[in-house]
């Protein structure tokens, strides 16, 4: 069933715009980050950012700024601000974009790789830039208090990077999002879609045939861990949004995408682009089966509702 499918509709017939997606996304994004999302985030980050430590030496730092919460920093407010408007963004644009192609004849898995393309470019530029400018301060900066001075809050941070460097300052790596956000839902819902084609054939089922949940939750853990091929430019995201108080020497004072890129590649050659990519491929497996196979079964209950 194509995202955000409802009832059959006669050949030629355009698919209604639906507005339940908004209200969808939301609550899967939400769900999703609040369950496994936000600890596989922080993981992540961490060795993204400080990129000589392996994934035990990433989660030891992380318990120990606080235990268990310390796998949840950023989650409020940032990460449910983010979830909530980035999921609604992503679910209706791709339903859209993968209805009309559908409609014009695209093939099911080249019409998930245009929705997922669009909805991701649509939510990078509409919340997940500010959003994950914030989380990634909240997970790289420093929170030791200094000579008894307590160390900003969260909305303090975003306050004094306001006031210096503006709507910028908050949206800092913002392009670099747009390209792993684009990157990242075409691919899963392409992949995705193509392994539901593929079991559809295999089990001898017509095009566009119901699956069952397990066959689904497969399918878009194939989308999620492909879709894993872009970690260079989520290092290079994560850099660029760093507020951590040790760069390199050769760090640019005034970051792009592609200076970034070569300032990482010197310092730690390619598998310096790929730090964190272990714990990406847990969150890009969780983050699709929710929104797209999870998603799927919802709308697929209100369309019978």
């Amino acid at each position: 069933m194509a995202v955000g499918a409802t009832a059959k509709r006669a050949p030629g017939e355009r698919a209604p715009v639906n507005w339940s997606n908004i209200g969808v996304g939301a609550i899967m994004n939400m769900f999703e980050a609040t369950t496994l999302g936000q600890p596989l985030e922080v993981v992540k980050t961490q060795m993204a950012s400080s990129r000589g430590d392996k994934m035990s030496v990433a989660i030891q730092k992380v318990w120990a700024r606080g235990k268990i919460l310390g796998f949840y920093q950023g989650l409020i407010p940032w990460a449910w601000i983010e979830a909530s408007t980035k999921g609604a963004v992503l679910l209706f644009t791709a339903a859209e974009v993968e209805n009309f192609a559908t409609d014009k004849g695209v093939s099911q898995g080249t019409a998930g790789l245009l929705g997922g393309m669009a909805g991701g470019i649509a939510q990078a530029y509409a919340t997940v830039g500010f959003c994950t400018t914030m989380k990634t301060a909240e997970i790289t900066r420093s929170k030791v208090a200094a000579q008894g001075v307590t160390p900003p809050s969260t909305w303090q941070v975003f306050g004094n990077i306001w006031q210096k460097e503006g709507i910028r300052g908050i949206n800092k790596g913002v392009n670099a999002v747009a390209i792993r956000q684009c990157t990242n839902w075409g691919s899963r819902m392409g992949f995705a879609r193509f392994a539901e084609t593929m079991i559809r054939d295999a089990r001898g089922k017509a095009p566009g045939e119901k699956l069952s949940a397990l066959d689904t939750v497969f399918a878009s853990s194939i989308g999620g861990a492909l879709g894993c091929w872009n970690q260079p430019i989520e290092v290079v995201r994560v850099e660029m949004q760093s507020m951590a108080n040790n760069p390199g020497k050769n760090r640019p004072a005034k970051l792009t995408v592609l200076n970034t890129l070569a300032y990482i590649y010197s310092e730690t050659g390619i598998k310096g682009l790929y730090r964190g990519v272990t714990p990406r491929i847990g969150l890009g497996i969780w983050q699709t089966v929710c929104m797209v196979s999870f998603a799927d079964i919802v709308k697929g209950w209100i369309a019978n509702k």
